[in-house]
């Protein structure tokens, strides 16, 4: 009625399969073993991707490189300088369009000393903007990657620092009282576009 021949097991499977073991001696938690840690190779063609509205693609590897260099601090860094300096200058012409800046009323002004005017009001503008945009842009994606969270606090942060370190020019007075300024004007933007 019984058998004399063990059951099989996978301790009594041929030799040629016991000497598969890759983590463990016993062959049933070296296959669990395998499966959990081991390399399983999965290919692109067997993914299946939710469709939403339209079709999704996977990314390359060439689409996941430049997306880490836009999200990157020195990109958003030069960005941010770039676009101030642009601002800057709209604002700053007009400015200097609205408000020149008359030197005498007896002499009239030339022509090209009212362009002149005009550019160094431009130009200062300019640049004052930029060098706003760059350290705030800095200092803000240095928090937010130190932090490791998206929300209102980062601006905060970095509003401060930035208006702290542009008034510690005129003092320490100057600094808080900038710092404190800047800090409210990055929240309530802040708020003002989230809530948007």
């Amino acid at each position: 009625m019984f058998s004399a021949e063990p059951p099989k097991t996978m301790h009594n499977l041929p030799t040629q399969e016991n000497d598969k073991r890759v983590f463990i001696n016993d062959a049933d938690w070296d296959k669990i073993a395998v499966y959990l840690v081991g390399n399983q190779q999965r290919f692109r063609e067997n993914i299946i991707i939710p469709r939403m509205i339209g079709p999704i693609q996977i990314k390359t590897n060439e689409e996941k490189m430049i997306e880490r260099i836009m999200e990157s601090c020195a990109f958003k860094s030069v960005m941010s300088c770039v676009l101030g300096f642009g601002l800057g200058a709209a604002i700053g012409l007009f400015t200097s369009s609205v408000n020149p800046n008359v030197v005498s009323v007896e002499k009239q002004q030339t022509v090209r000393e009212i362009f002149k005017d005009m550019k160094m009001t431009t130009l200062s503008y300019a640049k004052n903007f930029a060098a706003v945009g760059c350290v705030f842009s800095a200092i803000e994606c240095s928090i937010e990657s130190y932090r490791g969270k998206t929300d209102w606090r980062n601006g905060t942060y970095a509003g401060g620092l930035t208006g702290g370190l542009i008034g510690l020019r005129a003092g320490i007075k100057a600094g808080l009282v900038g710092a404190a300024g800047f800090a409210a004007f990055s929240t309530a933007i802040d708020y003002y576009m989230h809530r948007s």
